[in-house]
């Protein structure tokens, strides 16, 4: 720690007097990159900068090309004479187009014509809702639009499915094959309880001459995405075993020869995304690791095992791979610093240069904060990560008030991400330390750490939270009398659990669309597969499962002395209203000071410019009550 001081107090004499700290304004006036690709000649990144109109509650975006020997962006109108649409065939003949289908009757209407003015839905099976929409009986479908003809067919003609996936798939999820004589599409062919309960999404090839469909993965129950096919036209794609068990270990499916092969089937650890090289003799793909996201490659085994290399490593996430160009990758990174930009990759040495600088102006008038990484030991002997952020002016001698942050999931990787809600650079810049653990349940430590919390929400992994914040405050800078903890989704779960379990520990809490009450979650939530992997079935069975007795946070609603914010949003259907509504209530009747931060069209996230600075004010003017 002596050098992290050193460092710090350094860093302090070295800024300017002018510099400025993070406000909820200035992080949502960020330009946000996002890459569109590589051109035809793969010497040009294409990418779009998208700013926010606070005043007018919009946001607007521009296109530009940059070379990626680096200098200034160039903005374009088009980008469609240097860039190949992927969903044309590769002879040109035939384009994928997606489109909505009316297949199932669901309205008032539907049903009786003559009742125009209607406003009902009629339900007569599960997976009548989904994320953040009500089912009105249609579907996305792939047509097959031939170019000279401007004739076009249905792939999935009166299929209850959809593909792109729902609530989140996009183009991603169908592909050509190498000659354009099949489509390789994603879709999970079960409807209503089936659905609801299940994860079995699988690969389909569907061939454009004799307008049949084959079902490529049919023995694999768990997920299959992204298919993806290599130069040579091979086909790649992602895999999860276990069926209904979303977080399961991702790997890397090749068919090669007629068989499957999975490349990464003895590497301890899960893929999030992955890309073939411009060879095709390997791929590149994503991976958490160690609190950060990385670039690795795998090679396509010809008598040897796989082998799988780490090319990137850092204290940031990769968190996107734009394209190969020679032996240089293109990606997106970031760090608890810094929003996302557009770097490149020697694919030898893992060296990276930045090519894009649309926020480098800003970042260079405030102050940073310093992002410590800690080993702390935990109840069962052995050691967690933990990332503790400290204000940009943080001085040793003095004491800090401290957020432990709870991680969502409740099974995604706390790494360097840049988020603009739950920003710890904000944090840090409003005075508080951060202290956020790698609790059990999170990718990049193995399968056994990442599947362990499974069926234990309230057990090893709330121990590793207590465990981080008791190493911190033996700390002289923590102000132990001024402690709070803070979490979204399974991080609300877990305020409202530590609200009944924290021993004193916690002056203040804020819960975003946390679970308080896992029977009425089961009752209402949409995805069941989750519910019934997590909290292990439902609460009817015999005997219960601990997620509804010493699990479940109602039980212990009488332990709450706590101050408590609770935000909702109104069109969150994985964890519903109602979580939200009834832990406010039960604070209140408890005569505790509360506040409910409602959203009526806001989500699981909060999407709006004015909405989420909204959220950041109330965040902090909390906190400065309670904390």
């Amino acid at each position: 720690m002596k050098k992290l001081y050193f460092f710090l107090m350094l860093s302090g004499i070295c800024l300017s007097a002018t510099a400025q700290t993070m406000t909820p304004e200035k992080l949502w006036g960020l330009e946000r990159v996002s890459p569109i690709g590589l051109t035809n000649d793969r010497e040009q990144v294409i990418f779009s900068t998208r700013s926010n109109d606070i005043n007018s509650n919009s946001s607007s975006s521009k296109n530009f090309v940059l070379s990626l020997k680096g200098g200034e962006p160039i903005q374009i109108k088009s980008y469609d004479s240097i860039f190949t649409d992927t969903k044309v065939s590769p002879s040109g003949e035939y384009k994928i187009v997606s489109k909505e289908v009316k297949i199932q009757p669901v309205s008032g209407e539907d049903f009786y014509p003559e009742m125009k003015k209607s406003d009902v839905y009629i339900y007569d099976d599960l997976n009548y809702r989904h994320w953040d929409t009500w089912e009105d009986g249609k579907y996305s479908h792939l047509f097959i639009k031939n170019r000279s003809s401007e004739e076009e067919w249905d792939i999935m003609e009166g299929e209850p499915h959809d593909t792109p996936l729902q609530p989140f798939g996009g183009s991603e999820d169908y592909i050509w094959n190498k000659d354009g004589s099949k489509v390789f599409y994603v879709s999970k062919k079960v409807k209503g309880r089936e659905y609801a309960e299940s994860t079995n999404t699988d690969i389909y090839s569907y061939d454009i001459a004799s307008k049949t469909t084959t079902n490529l993965t049919d023995e694999n129950e768990g997920y299959d995405t992204s298919p993806a096919i290599s130069k040579n036209g091979t086909l790649a794609w992602l895999q999860m075993d276990e069926p209904g068990y979303e977080a399961d270990k991702n790997d890397i499916i090749v068919l090669k020869d007629g068989e499957k092969l999975n490349l990464t089937k003895d590497w301890d650890g899960t893929v999030s995304s992955f890309l073939w090289s411009e060879d095709g003799k390997k791929l590149f793909f994503i991976a958490p690791t160690m609190g950060t996201k990385q670039l690795f490659e795998v090679n396509i085994p010809g008598k040897a095992s796989p082998e799988v290399k780490q090319i990137t490593k850092g204290q940031f996430d990769i968190t996107g791979m734009v394209g190969q160009s020679d032996k240089k990758m293109v990606v997106t990174r970031t760090d608890m610093n810094h929003a996302s930009e557009i770097y490149t990759v020697n694919l030898k040495s893992g060296k990276m240069d930045q090519l894009t600088h649309a926020n480098d102006a800003f970042y260079n008038k405030i102050k940073l904060s310093e992002v410590e990484k800690r080993m702390i030991p935990t109840t069962d002997g052995k050691e967690m990560l933990t990332w503790v952020i400290y204000p940009p002016d943080f001085d040793p001698n003095k004491k800090y008030p401290t957020l432990l942050y709870l991680q969502g999931g409740p099974q995604s990787p706390l790494s360097q991400f840049y988020s603009f809600r739950w920003n710890f650079q904000l944090m840090a810049a409003k005075g508080y330390i951060v202290v956020a653990p790698n609790r059990r349940g999170m990718p990049g430590y193995g399968v056994e750490w990442n599947e362990q919390i499974s069926g234990d929400w309230g057990g090893q992994n709330m121990k590793d939270y207590l465990s981080a914040i008791d190493e911190l405050s033996k700390e002289d800078f923590i102000d132990k009398e001024r402690i709070g903890a803070v979490g979204a989704s399974y991080g609300g779960y877990s305020v409202y659990y530590l609200a009944g379990h924290h021993d004193n520990r916690f002056k203040t809490f804020i819960a975003h669309d946390g679970i308080f009450n896992t029977r009425s979650m089961y009752g209402t939530t949409e995805e069941l597969f989750f519910v019934n992997k997590d909290l292990e079935g439902a609460y009817w069975q015999s005997p219960t499962p601990k997620a509804y007795t010493e699990f479940n946070p109602i039980n212990f609603v009488e332990k709450w002395n706590t101050p408590m914010l609770i935000i909702q949003g109104g069109k969150d259907f994985r964890v519903p209203i109602g979580q939200g509504l009834e832990a406010f209530q039960a604070a209140q009747l408890k005569g505790l000071k509360s506040k409910l931060l409602y959203f009526p069209m806001e989500n699981h996230w909060i999407l709006s410019a004015q909405n989420g600075i909204i959220w950041q004010r109330e965040f902090f003017k909390w906190l400065e009550e309670t904390l």
